[in-house]
């Protein structure tokens, strides 16, 4: 006879949970590599804990080349090229009044018209 069907709703008990989790972690763990070794397929699979704990695991290479391959498929921004990271919105209205300044110090131009003097 087998196992009973599992009710999906979340594990009350803590100890139960992180029971639970390490054990259906291994077991998806397990499972990724073998679909990677019988079926010759790169997996990659994420995993945080809800303590924050990062697991992970590339079946070929790294996971690093893993996700810039995935980029290329989905059409992510090229490894490359590095992200943008925010700025603070301080040092970016900083930044922005220097442009300014520097634009109003520079040559000015102006347009002049038949009738008017320049």
């Amino acid at each position: 006879m087998g196992r009973g069907r599992v009710q999906m709703k979340r594990i009350e008990n803590p100890v139960h949970r992180q029971v639970t989790f390490c054990k259906r972690r291994a077991g998806l763990l397990k499972k990724a590599k073998e679909l990677s070794v019988l079926c010759d397929a790169e997996i990659g699979v994420v995993i945080f804990s809800a303590h924050g704990k990062l697991y992970e695991l590339a079946t070929k290479g790294t996971m690093q080349e893993l996700i810039e391959r995935y980029g290329k498929y989905t059409g992510g921004p090229p490894a490359d090229e590095p992200m943008v990271e925010p700025m603070d919105a301080k040092k970016e209205i900083e930044m922005l009044k220097q442009e300014i300044e520097i634009l109003q110090k520079g040559p000015r131009w102006t347009l002049c018209f038949k009738k008017s003097k320049c």
